[in-house]
């Protein structure tokens, strides 16, 4: 099988990309999976009508550094002209590796407005869009789709297809439908079929929570590349063990808890550094921290402090705590016995 070129530079032949989440892939989140073996990230999706209208919160999440990349700018909405227009921006002001097409996005206020994979119901209108932004800028285009709009709508072939004929330089194929939302299972077989089909590549998407599963993601689709997104959440160290895996070298461990904790401290001054209202900020990084303390003996009482935390000091108090009574626990050997144990609390003194 021919190795299919990405049109920007990769570290790697199959890269892993951190998929482009609205209010997760910021850019210190991005920062901090490119450290932990992200190849590729891509920013949140955003506005093409507040691109090109110059919206202030909009424009602020285009900013990154150099140290993402290679980043893509995804963009979305339905009327070619103005998405032509934000890729030209986009590419003026930020000069990202590449620009990004959403064709995925499930939400009502999006595909109400044919935006995102309302634009899956129209492929006339998907072509429009793609050529559109292509002649509005030198940068490669890519895009992100579903499988179709609904089961009976369901063409990922021949969706792909048609992205590949308007100019697409990279595909991303989410194998479930619009109407699934993120129930029942992606269609990995139709993965294996678009990445058959097409000249460009195809990055695999859905349905990876873990490095074993990107591992059988590959190994069942032979996709060119692969796309974590829920997956990475609270655990970005996934690109890192999932490249071991790919390279047929042991899995490093995945972080114990304190280094876990650090690597969440680390993540949240990332974060201060980046935003401009530390008390918005803290308040926004609460996901973040109940996604890092998934899994932890105790982590309800643990997540439920962590969810009303108002600045980040407050943070590094709940862990410091919760590693004391973790430590002492250990050291009498219960958590040998119960992982689980109920008796270890974070509260306070």
């Amino acid at each position: 099988m021919t190795t299919k070129t990405f049109p920007f530079a990769t570290p790697h032949t199959v890269p892993l990309y951190l998929a482009p989440m609205a209010g997760v892939s910021e850019s210190p989140f991005r920062r901090l999976c490119h450290q932990h073996g992200a190849d590729v990230v891509v920013t949140e999706f955003l506005s093409a009508e507040g691109i090109r209208r110059d919206n202030p919160a909009t424009v602020d999440k285009l900013r990154f550094s150099p140290e993402e990349r290679p980043i893509g700018v995804q963009i979305f909405g339905a009327d070619p002209e103005a998405m032509g227009e934000a890729a030209a921006m986009v590419t003026d002001l930020f000069q990202p590796d590449f620009v990004d097409i959403n064709f995925g996005c499930p939400v009502k206020k999006v595909v109400r407005r044919n935006g995102g994979s309302g634009c899956l119901r129209d492929l006339d209108l998907v072509q429009s869009i793609i050529r559109a932004v292509s002649r509005s800028t030198s940068l490669p285009v890519t895009c992100k789709i579903r499988s179709g709009w609904s089961e009976e709508m369901r063409d990922p072939v021949g969706i792909a297809l048609k992205c590949q004929e308007a100019g697409a330089r990279v595909l991303a194929l989410h194998a479930r439908t619009r109407t699934q939302m993120y129930t029942g299972s992606a269609n990995w077989d139709e993965i294996a079929r678009v990445a058959e089909a097409l000249d460009i590549p195809v990055l695999g998407n859905g349905d990876i929570k873990t490095p074993q599963d990107a591992l059988r993601m590959y190994e069942h689709t032979r996709c060119d590349g692969i796309m974590m997104g829920r997956g990475s959440y609270g655990q970005p160290w996934i690109f890192r063990q999932t490249r071991a895996l790919m390279n047929g070298e042991p899995m490093p461990e995945t972080p114990g808890v304190r280094e876990r904790f650090a690597i969440a401290m680390d993540h949240a001054r990332m974060v201060q550094q980046y935003e401009l209202d530390a008390a918005g900020a803290a308040m926004e990084f609460r996901k973040h921290l109940g996604w890092y303390v998934k899994g932890l003996p105790n982590s309800a009482d643990l997540r439920k402090q962590l969810h009303q935390v108002r600045d980040f000091a407050e943070v590094e108090g709940i862990f410091s705590r919760y590693l004391d009574g973790y430590d002492a626990l250990i050291a009498r050997g219960a958590m040998a016995e119960d992982p689980d144990v109920s008796s270890l609390t974070c509260e306070a003194a």
